[in-house]
């Protein structure tokens, strides 16, 4: 069923019927002003939650990309070989001091660690904004259909409310045409039944 549009509503014409009695044409503008109306905001808020839909579409994709991105970096290198010690490491009796290795691998590990921690924080964070906006965009999605159907169920009200005024102006105007044919005929008899009755005393004079 095609939709009637805001311009279709306004250039509407209805025939003027005659010799009968019919609606206030200033109640039937009035109320096409209303449908007009209607139909303009309903298209207003159909683009609006159109464009919102596309807008967290766009952002989940971008979200995605991101995410991607970040799950195909390669990971940390590897620790680097403890650096050889110097001359004034080595301790008198010729033994290299022992805390001195131990210190930079705990070093080396701590960094690796906070790389991961950061990565992983930062896949974590990307998931939530995706998810986050899949479901805003299933939440403007599932506006825009609510609205569209209550939409279409309202203007399919007024359809239906529109052609039963329309069914009774034509009842109307079939019965007001009978009326007025019966009428008419029944004047012709009576002028008949006259000029039959004159033409009667004349030829009886």
């Amino acid at each position: 069923m095609a939709l009637l549009t805001p311009d279709e509503v306004l250039n509407k014409k209805f025939q003027v019927t005659k010799f009968r009695e019919g609606y206030d044409m200033v109640e039937v503008d009035d109320f096409l002003d209303l449908v007009l109306g209607t139909l303009r905001a309903v298209y207003v808020e159909n683009d609006e939650l159109k464009a919102k839909a596309e807008e967290a579409e766009s952002r989940v994709a971008e979200l995605s990309r991101e995410l991607a991105e970040v799950k195909s970096q390669p990971a940390a290198t590897q620790p680097a070989a403890a650096p050889e010690p110097r001359n004034d490491e080595v301790a008198s009796d010729g033994r290299e001091t022992p805390h001195e290795p131990e210190m930079a691998t705990g070093i080396i590990q701590m960094a690796q660690k906070l790389h991961d921690d950061h990565v992983r924080a930062g896949q974590e964070e990307a998931e939530r904004l995706v998810g986050e906006a899949r479901e805003e965009s299933s939440r403007i999605v599932g506006e825009a259909e609510e609205v569209s159907r209550r939409t279409l169920n309202q203007l399919e009200q007024e359809r239906s409310t529109l052609e039963g005024k329309i069914d009774e102006l034509r009842t109307f105007e079939r019965d007001y045409r009978l009326r007025l044919k019966s009428y008419l005929q029944n004047l012709l008899g009576d002028l008949d039944q006259r000029a039959s009755g004159v033409s009667s005393s004349s030829t009886a004079i």
